[in-house]
């Protein structure tokens, strides 16, 4: 089971990702998830290199 854990309030959203689908589906689903998620980090710290004044990001690898 992937579970998606989104928080939303006044200018902050908060996205948890974790979990897997048990290759119930050949692993699709889980690389869907998985794609979706790393595009959307890769995206943001494209943005923040283009605008450093404006944008801040901070990827911490546990």
């Amino acid at each position: 089971m992937i579970r998606i854990k989104a928080r939303l309030s006044d200018g902050v959203t908060r996205l948890e990702v974790e979990g897997h689908e048990g290759h119930l589906e050949g692993g699709r689903v889980c690389a869907a998830v998985s794609a979706i998620t790393q595009t959307a980090l890769l995206g943001l710290e494209q943005v923040a290199q283009m605008h450093p004044d404006l944008v801040s990001i901070d990827i911490q690898e546990e």
